[in-house]
């Protein structure tokens, strides 16, 4: 019996490696059921999960031109329709309060959003619905937070190389 995609196998377990588990098949055959395809849940280390020589059912998810076959323990087994892996909630902040003029306080000038040649007539585009912040207001903030970093590594290389007219005894 050749072995077919969507087909369930049972196999044992024969290597363990950081990205995986080798399992080797009814006929023979190596398949390999890489971290992301052995728990619904997030898997730090195969060996929490697997122990050399267990008995797995498996799932035939893709078979390679040149042999190799992946396989998956979570696709193997059979899910209540409806039922979702459950997923850590994720943490939301309120809004940030914002001043007309964006982030930073910086009024604009030669960046985007400042009037001038782009300015279409007086509307205003860089202005988003409360709470999220535009294209442009993220760029103004990336910018601003861009430059001082960069004088800072500056001031701190400076230092360390001599630059500025510094004394060397």
């Amino acid at each position: 019996m050749a072995i077919e995609v969507g087909s369930k196998l049972e196999g044992k377990v024969t290597g363990i490696t950081h990205f995986g588990a080798f399992v080797e098949l009814p006929e023979g055959q190596t398949g390999l059921v890489h971290i992301s395809e052995i728990a619904d849940n997030y898997v730090k280390d195969v060996n929490d999960h697997l122990k050399l020589a267990d008995k797995v059912l498996v799932k035939v998810i893709n078979v390679d031109k040149d042999g190799k076959i992946g396989l998956s323990i979570k696709q193997a087994v059979d899910k209540p329709p409806g039922e979702t892996p459950a997923r850590p909630e994720r943490r939301s902040f309120p809004p940030r309060e914002r001043s007309e003029g964006g982030f930073g306080g910086g009024g604009g000038g030669g960046g985007f959003g400042g009037g001038g040649r782009g300015d279409r007539g007086g509307r205003s585009f860089h202005k988003a619905p409360m709470g999220k912040p535009s294209f442009e207001d993220k760029m103004s903030k990336f910018l601003k937070d861009s430059e001082e970093r960069m004088s800072s590594l500056k001031k701190n290389t400076e230092g360390k190389r001599g630059g500025r007219g510094a004394r060397r005894d």
